[in-house]
């Protein structure tokens, strides 16, 4: 990207940003009786699914809060939810998280109000992806890789590459891979083909995989145009990729540890694995909305979910990290 793109980037982002209004929750008060939150599948379990996992019931009676979940697929969904309204807090991805700052649907963390916030990881506590100017617009909630999933039964030993999703060939099992990958549904796939430009194509320069030149955006595009002949279906809501992996075919992906877990539970053919070009990641934010009905019960809420015993069980559910 020249430096004419590059300034009126700057330019837009900084507008955008500009006239945040900066008021907090200057104390917190009795619990309003629930509290409304967009997340991604997976993340807020009450043990429905296994009842092992379940970290909203202890929450309720603790704080006579119901917690009430609308599940979102994707972060554009997550962004049009919160737009719409009627939520209280949404787990945020780093794609959407920026634009509900710049769109005021979030308003800032009075982190002194959250006990647990000094147990955060100091690499995650200032992260440019929910803090502007130093204001925080959330509480880091979970982080962890997209992954290469692969069917065992196809791939007696875990690809190396992640050229099977990108390049055609031949599978071990003799078949080609055309029609038979899949890949994620959305603009930030773009960084997974940088990623993979930057091991396999050094003379394009590419540093980051997030942040590309003219040049190195076009070499990414032309991969992924590769791709597309070889992709079967994208794949942006979870449990559809769960269903493609055990019915429709599909041998190989960039996925997400949740899928894995839940196809690995269920004792499919399934495994993943971090190829050797490394993997793009991702981090999420649970984030308050700026008109928030039920801001007390979700303080309550943020402070919970930074509590140990709920880091490490969605951590093990959904296969990620804890903050």
């Amino acid at each position: 990207m020249n430096s004419f793109l590059k300034s009126c980037t700057a330019l837009t982002v900084a507008l955008a940003f500009s006239g945040q209004a900066i008021a907090q929750v200057k104390e917190l008060g009795k619990g309003e009786g629930q509290v409304n939150i967009v997340a991604w599948p997976g993340y807020i379990e009450r043990g429905e699914t296994d009842k092992n996992y379940d970290w909203v019931t202890s929450f309720e009676k603790n704080t006579g809060c119901k917690v009430n979940i609308k599940t979102a697929n994707t972060s554009d969904e997550m962004v049009a939810l919160m737009n719409e309204g009627g939520f209280d807090l949404v787990t945020a991805s780093g794609d959407a998280s920026l634009r509900l700052v710049a769109g005021k649907r979030v308003q800032p963390i009075n982190t002194d109000l959250i006990a647990s916030w000094n147990t955060v990881d100091d690499r995650l506590k200032d992260a440019p992806w929910f803090t502007v100017g130093g204001v925080h617009y959330g509480v880091p909630y979970q982080w962890g890789p997209n992954v290469l999933m692969y069917n065992t039964e196809v791939f007696k030993e875990a690809p190396k590459s992640w050229n099977v999703v990108f390049e055609e060939m031949t599978l071990p099992d003799d078949k080609s891979n055309k029609g038979r990958v899949q890949a994620y549904d959305g603009p930030i796939h773009i960084a997974d083909a940088a990623n993979y430009l930057m091991f396999h194509k050094p003379e394009l320069g590419i540093k980051d995989p997030y942040e590309l030149t003219e040049d190195q955006y076009k070499a990414a595009l032309d991969l992924l145009r590769v791709q597309r002949t070889l992709v079967g279906r994208y794949w942006h809501d979870a449990a559809i990729q769960v269903d493609d992996f055990q019915n429709e075919g599909v041998v190989a992906s960039g996925s997400w540890p949740y899928q894995v877990n839940t196809l690995v539970a269920a004792k499919k053919p399934v495994a993943s694995t971090i190829p050797q070009e490394g993997v793009t990641g991702w981090a999420d934010t649970t984030m308050l909305a700026a008109d928030a009905a039920h801001p007390n019960c979700a303080y309550m809420w943020m402070e919970h979910s930074l509590s140990p015993k709920v880091q490490g069980d969605v951590s093990a559910w959904f296969g990620s990290l804890p903050v």
